[in-house]
């Protein structure tokens, strides 16, 4: 049974949702435990800025799924690298289509804006649920090791 989902440009009233889901995905992911007051101020900052756009997954009313884009240019290609990150499905209704919409629909606008020349992301090695979905949707290992320091 497919699931009526839909994926829509994240709005002012969908702050709350996706303070919860980034504090949930931090836990989940990294171990962390993000003060809400910062995070909240970092998602707006996020919103407000041209580059950077939260997409959410809608289901029957609910926010279901999220995701982020932020653009960095790229000199050898002459235009921008969309980066996705903020991936976050609620765990009920993981495995049933709600990312896969979410990067369809960040593709669809990625192939009609030319100075996007590629989608990228980052996932941690040991989540191979992520590898997995992100592989059968045609991404590929870039062989990039991410550094960081702070």
């Amino acid at each position: 049974m497919s699931l009526d989902i839909i994926i829509r440009e994240a709005c002012d009233t969908d702050l709350k949702t996706l303070v919860d889901f980034n504090r949930a995905l931090a836990e989940e992911s990294e171990n962390l435990s993000l003060d809400k007051d910062i995070l909240q101020l970092g998602i707006i900052k996020a919103m407000e800025l041209n580059d950077w756009n939260y997409f959410v997954a809608e289901l029957n009313g609910d926010l279901v799924g999220e995701s982020m884009i932020t653009s960095v240019w790229s000199d050898w290609r002459n235009g921008v690298i969309w980066w996705i990150q903020s991936v976050y499905v609620n765990p009920d209704l993981r495995k049933r289509g709600v990312f896969t919409s979410i990067f369809n629909y960040i593709e669809s606008l990625a192939k009609i804006k030319p100075e996007v020349k590629a989608l990228r992301l980052y996932v941690m090695r040991s989540n191979t649920l992520g590898i997995k979905t992100y592989e059968t949707l045609g991404m590929k290992n870039s062989g990039y090791i991410v550094y960081e320091k702070f």
